[in-house]
């Protein structure tokens, strides 16, 4: 047999790339979700400052920052970029029955929202990197949501060119894109910089279980034999009687919020097997 092999190196390949002796988790695809934080980074970091000399807000087509060529654009709202919109209308019922229609407030009177910048930029990345495009913006300060103007020209929006910055950083060596998001884009320690802290909240927060691998939810669970099953919530202050609790943050038999920034090593208990691990294999009360 021979011992040839094909070694695909483009950047694909690099993303795709599973580490020996790494989970998983490890791989960007693994993120939670595209929309929010997951356990491991926050992928909206990256969107930030795709756009060179100005910095959005993670979730919100919002300019938080400019370099001082464009410190102009400090407070006001991105609209579009090349032909991609950032922003999409907000529809539904606006009563029970009732067909969909543009939802508005007195806070967004256009009725709008941010697309979340993986949907929205993805195509302006691939379309536009490296290139200079145009960029709609509101012309003044805008706090709250505004819509596309139906047409342009118009008083209330400007066109300021920006050019489109690669995510990646390239090697110095071949100039070749490497698998590495670029220091210019999120800096160290960006990518977590924006998860819960402490840990402890997020990690009581989430009832939707996305802490799945780590957060067990049913333990010590028994067969009653009548077709039923008893047993405890993990989150259970104590396990007699055998009962499941639902996930209730204000239900004083479970473990609360400041209970875990207390005692997050006495309280939570390592789950073998799905049961309550033998007591010399509980943390002790230093945390070992």
């Amino acid at each position: 047999m021979s011992d040839d092999r094909i070694d695909p190196l483009n950047l694909t390949a690099q993303l795709n790339h599973t580490a020996a002796g790494n989970p998983p988790s490890t791989l960007p695809e693994s993120a939670i979700s595209n929309a929010y934080p997951g356990l491991e980074f926050d992928i909206r970091t990256i969107w930030r400052r795709l756009l060179v000399g100005i910095e959005l807000h993670e979730a919100d087509n919002y300019v938080v920052d400019a370099q001082p060529e464009h410190q102009g654009l400090i407070g006001r709202r991105l609209i579009s970029v090349g032909d991609h919109d950032v922003i999409g209308p907000v529809v539904g019922p606006t009563r029970p029955g009732a067909g969909s229609a543009p939802l508005t407030s007195a806070g967004n009177p256009d009725g709008v929202m941010m697309l979340e910048w993986s949907n929205s930029l993805a195509d302006v990345l691939a379309d536009h990197v490296g290139r200079t495009v145009p960029c709609l913006f509101t012309a003044d300060a805008a706090p709250n949501p505004v819509g596309k103007p139906a047409q342009l020209p118009d008083p209330r929006f400007q066109v300021v060119e920006l050019e489109v910055r690669p995510l990646f950083a390239r090697s110095a060596a071949t100039g070749e894109r490497l698998a590495v998001i670029a220091e210019d884009v999120a800096g160290p320690g960006e990518l977590t910089s924006g998860l819960c802290s402490p840990w402890q909240n997020d990690y009581r927060e989430c009832a939707c279980y996305y802490w799945a691998a780590s957060r067990p939810d049913y333990v010590n669970v028994e067969d009653t034999g009548a077709g039923t099953t008893t047993g405890n919530h993990w989150f259970a202050k104590d396990r007699e009687p055998r009962e499941y609790v639902l996930d209730n943050r204000d239900d004083s038999r479970l473990v609360s919020y400041d209970d875990l920034f207390r005692d997050w090593q006495g309280e939570l208990r390592f789950i073998v097997g799905g049961d309550d691990a033998p007591e010399h294999l509980e943390a002790d009360p230093e945390g070992r």
